[in-house]
């Protein structure tokens, strides 16, 4: 969704760009969310489906995100314990 075009930016992806396509995407759904709940009495099953699944492509992200940040956290310990022990 709102990661598709991340990659014409030369070839490299930015970590700023990764977090703000998750913020667009968040606020998108977040957005849904909202006008659903103010019309339930009008929603069809299919919204709801709609809207969980979004829900969790959010949540994948986000944890996909988290995993990036801790492997790259888990690198930079491993080369500062490397440099200590030259």
């Amino acid at each position: 969704m709102a990661f598709s075009k991340l990659a014409d930016t030369g070839g490299w992806i930015e970590f700023s760009n990764i977090v703000a396509g998750y913020n667009k995407m968040q606020t998108r759904v977040l957005s849904q969310v909202n006008a659903v709940a103010s019309l339930v009495s009008k929603a069809s099953p299919g919204a709801f489906l709609l809207l969980q699944f979004s829900m969790g492509q959010v949540t994948q992200i986000g944890d996909s995100i988290s995993n990036l940040i801790s492997l790259v956290q888990g690198m930079m310990n491993t080369a500062v314990r490397n440099q200590k022990a030259q």
